[in-house]
């Protein structure tokens, strides 16, 4: 029976599938057709903090004591880099000589995570540095730093809102109109929407569907949400402004690329829970953060001013509105 995993590597994320019970010569070569780096000039590390593999090529790949779902971190020894540039660069080359295709439909720009926005948030622990992962201003802010906790890719907020929408619909006795505090269909209409914002009822059903605690700080108040808490064996870090999620990762050392951050921690891990408790002061400290009780909001769909986030979530109780602006 094949196990997956997920590597990381200096291209992306790839997940791959592979018999524990092959040489791990089989494993290297999945490898190298996904990450184009020899073999003999593969570096592997898994575990939190990562720690190196000892390969023995000849050893079945269950020596390496890889489980289901455990993530591979592939860096090419420093002799390959040159190598890796060199194909990298002829790619891009070849790509650059096709005929383009004018007959398809024009795509929405993908969001990057490289694009995000700096923070001076972060906060040295034993295990690496936490950074701040600052994610659009869209209406969509959970979704997108669950996207990239989950994913790593903020592109999949459409599919995100859908998991959200088949997990109420499945679930009616959970997901009632008293739970809801509204119709269960004009619940799911609305939390539909990209303008839409998530919250609390969100992050509970994302934290049943990926089997992971989410741990949500609120910076005013240095508050800890955790939706699943004490079910699960890992947790992952979210900020709140009051307005607004963020992400928080990982990263081994201060100039590590984005693709080897962590993002998912043990639930044993005190030293991380504490980092992004220390993350929020720091926050706090610089006023990042709405009082959502008394800040101004209009209702962009009739124009109806309002205040706070009580107000705002009657008012879209009553009429079906969700699109607000801050005043």
């Amino acid at each position: 029976m094949s196990i997956n995993l997920r590597l990381r590597h200096p291209k992306g994320v790839s997940t791959v599938s592979v018999n524990p019970e092959a040489p791990i010569t089989e494993l290297q070569q999945i490898i190298f057709s996904n990450t184009e780096i020899s073999p003999s000039h593969q570096e592997l590390k898994t575990g939190y903090p990562p720690k190196p593999l000892t390969v023995e090529p000849q050893l079945p790949v269950s020596s390496l004591g890889l489980k289901n779902g455990d993530q591979l971190i592939v860096t090419a020894s420093p002799a390959s880099k040159a190598t890796v540039t060199t194909s990298m660069a002829n790619q891009a080359s070849t790509a650059g000589r096709q005929t383009p295709n004018f007959s398809a439909p024009a795509l929405e720009p993908r969001l990057d995570p490289r694009q995000e926005k700096p923070s001076d948030a972060s906060v040295q622990t034993p295990d690496g540095t936490l950074v701040h992962r600052v994610v659009p201003d869209d209406n969509s802010c959970l979704f997108s730093s669950i996207g990239l906790i989950f994913e790593q890719d903020m592109n999949v907020v459409p599919r995100l809102r859908q998991v959200v929408v088949d997990a109420i619909r499945k679930d009616p006795d959970t997901y009632s109109d008293a739970f809801l505090g509204q119709p269960r269909d004009n619940y799911i209409k609305t939390i539909s929407k990209p303008s839409s914002w998530g919250g609390a009822i969100e992050l509970s059903i994302f934290s049943k569907y990926y089997a992971t605690e989410i741990s949500s700080f609120d910076v005013e108040t240095g508050r800890c949400d955790r939706f699943g808490e004490g079910q699960y064996d890992n947790r992952v870090i979210l900020l709140y402004s009051g307005i607004h999620y963020d992400a928080v990762s990982l990263t081994p050392v201060p100039d590590a690329p984005l693709d080897f951050h962590t993002t998912i921690f043990p639930v044993s891990s005190e030293a991380i829970m504490q980092g992004a408790a220390q993350m929020a002061t720091k926050l706090r400290a610089k006023k990042a953060y709405t009082n959502t009780a008394t800040f101004d909001l209009k209702c962009e769909r009739c124009g109806k001013g309002l205040k706070g986030e009580k107000e705002a979530r009657q008012h879209a109780a009553e009429t079906g509105h969700a699109e607000f602006g801050e005043y």
